[in-house]
C-alpha cells in the first residue's frame, strides 16, 4: 500500500512541478513578442532570447541526469526548481537586452527538470509500466500551454514584468509542495540502505559510446526540439502571418502545445503496447505528411486560358493551419514517449546519463531552432520556411532509422524476432 501510495504522489506531484517549470522555460514564448517590440530586436535576436532558456535546459541535462541517478532525483528536482524561480524574478529587473539574455541563461535551468523527472518516475514503475508513467510526467510539457493561456491576460494588467514576477513565485511554491509531498525513489532508498556508493561518472557515461544513442537524440531533436521551437515560434506566427492579437494567438498557439503535450500519455501506452519502434514510424510519417502541407507558402497561380488569364490562390486560412498544426502536435507527444520508452527498455541501469545526452541534444533543437526559423524568414523571406525545415529535418530521422532497422535485419536474419517491448529487435533461440 505505501509503495502504492509513493507511485501515485511520485507521478502525480513530478508531474505538475514540471508543469511549472515548463511554464517558466517557454516565458518568452508571450513576454518576448513584447520585449521584441519595446527593444527593436531583429527576427534572429527575438529567436536567441526567445531560445536561450532552451539552451541552458539542455547543456544541463547530462549532468543533473548523473546528479540524479547518483544523490537523488528529488533533491535535484527542488534544487533546480527554486535556482530557476531566483533567476526568473531576475529578469523582472532587467532593462536592457544583454540583462535579459542574461536572466534567460539563469531561467533556463527549469529545462533540466525533464530528465530529472523522468529518473524519478522510472525508478518508481516497473519496465512494463515505465512507458506509460514516463509518458503522464511528460504531460508537463503543456506548461507551455498554460504559459500561452494565462501570460497575454496577466500581461495586459502588469505588464510583461508582473509575469515573471508571479511566475517567480508559483515555481518557489510548487518546489515546497514538490518537496513535502514525495519521498526518495525506492532505488535510491534501497542503495542507501545497502550502504552503497554512488557509481562513477565514468560509469554513467559507458552507455553514450553507442551511435543508438545519438540516434535516440537526432528523433528527439524532431519531436521536442522542433515541439519546442514552434511553441515558442507559433504566437508570433500567428500575429504576423494571420493579424491575430497577442491573446487570441496565445490561445490558438496553446492548442499545438496542449496537442504536444496531453498525448504524451497516450504515447507511452501505445509504447508499452506495441513497442516503441512502431510508434516512431507512426509519428515520423505522420509528420511528414502534416508539415508537407504546411510548408506550402500562399501562391496565387496564373492559368493561360482560352479566353484570357485564369487566376486564383491557394493559402491556409487559420482554421485549417490550426487543426494541421494540432495533428503534428499530437504525433510529436507520442513520438516524445516513444524515445523515452526506447531508453528505459535499453539501458535501465543509465537512463540518466543516456536520457540525459538525448535530452541535452533535443533540447539544443529547440535553442538552435527558434534562430533558424528567424535567419529564414530574415533572408528568405517566406513564413512557411519554418515548416520546411522541420520537414527536412523529419525526413532525416525517418531515413536513419529505416536504415538502421534494415542493416538490423539483414544482419539477424534468420534469427530476428521483434522484441514485444524493446520495440526493435532481438535474437530468438527458435530456428526458423
Amino acid at each position: 500500500m505505501a509503495q502504492k501510495s509513493g507511485q501515485t504522489n511520485a507521478l502525480i506531484f513530478s508531474t505538475l512541478a514540471f508543469t511549472t517549470c515548463f511554464a517558466v522555460w517557454t516565458i518568452f514564448s508571450i513576454i518576448g513578442v513584447k520585449i521584441k517590440e519595446d527593444l527593436g530586436l531583429s527576427g534572429f535576436q527575438f529567436g536567441l532570447l526567445a531560445g536561450t532558456p532552451i539552451l541552458t535546459g539542455s547543456l544541463i541535462r547530462l549532468m543533473v541526469g548523473v546528479w540524479s541517478e547518483q544523490y537523488g532525483s528529488r533533491r535535484v528536482f527542488v534544487i533546480l526548481m527554486i535556482a530557476s524561480a531566483i533567476a526568473t524574478y531576475f529578469l523582472s529587473l532587467a532593462t536592457t537586452y544583454p540583462m535579459m539574455l542574461l536572466a534567460a541563461l539563469g531561467l533556463g535551468v527549469a529545462g533540466g527538470t525533464f530528465i530529472v523527472g523522468i529518473v524519478y518516475v522510472a525508478h518508481w514503475f516497473p519496465q512494463e509500466k515505465q512507458g506509460t508513467a514516463m509518458g503522464v510526467f511528460g504531460m508537463g510539457n503543456g506548461g507551455a500551454a498554460v504559459t500561452k493561456l494565462l501570460a497575454p491576460t496577466v500581461m495586459a494588467s502588469v505588464g510583461w514584468q508582473g509575469v515573471a514576477q508571479i511566475w517567480s513565485a508559483a515555481l518557489l511554491v510548487m518546489a515546497l509542495i514538490f518537496w513535502f509531498s514525495t519521498k526518495e525513489d525506492p532505488t535510491l532508498a534501497e542503495r542507501r540502505a545497502r550502504g552503497e556508493k554512488p557509481e562513477s561518472m565514468k560509469k554513467h557515461l559507458e552507455p553514450l559510446k553507442n551511435i543508438q544513442v545519438w540516434r535516440f537524440s537526432l528523433y528527439y531533436v524532431f519531436v521536442f526540439g522542433a515541439f519546442v521551437g514552434l511553441a515558442l515560434w507559433m504566437p508570433m506566427y500567428y500575429t504576423k502571418v494571420y493579424g491575430l492579437d497577442l491573446k487570441v494567438a496565445g490561445m490558438l498557439a496553446a492548442m499545438f502545445s496542449v496537442a504536444g503535450s496531453v498525448f504524451r500519455g497516450t504515447g507511452g501506452w501505445l509504447s508499452d503496447r506495441h513497442g516503441p519502434r512502431k510508434v516512431m514510424y507512426w509519428t515520423f510519417a505522420a509528420s511528414l505528411a502534416c508539415l508537407f502541407f504546411l510548408s506550402y507558402p500562399p501562391t496565387e497561380y496564373v492559368v493561360h486560358g482560352v479566353d484570357g488569364d485564369i487566376r486564383f490562390s491557394f493559402a491556409w486560412s487559420v482554421v485549417p493551419f490550426t487543426m494541421i498544426i494540432f495533428t503534428l502536435g499530437f504525433f510529436m507527444a507520442i513520438g516524445k514517449a516513444a524515445v523515452y520508452k526506447h531508453i528505459a527498455n535499453y539501458y535501465p541501469n543509465n537512463v540518466g546519463s543516456v536520457g540525459g545526452i538525448v535530452g541535452l541534444i533535443g533540447g539544443l533543437g529547440g535553442f538552435f531552432l527558434p534562430m533558424l526559423f528567424g535567419l529564414a524568414n530574415d533572408y528568405i523571406g517566406i513564413w512557411t520556411s519554418c515548416f520546411m525545415i522541420l520537414y527536412a529535418l523529419a525526413g532525416a530521422s525517418l531515413l536513419w532509422m529505416h536504415i538502421s532497422i534494415r542493416k538490423l535485419e539483414h544482419k539477424m536474419h534468420p534469427t530476428l524476432k521483434e522484441h514485444k517491448y524493446l520495440g526493435e529487435f532481438s535474437y530468438s533461440s527458435k530456428k526458423h
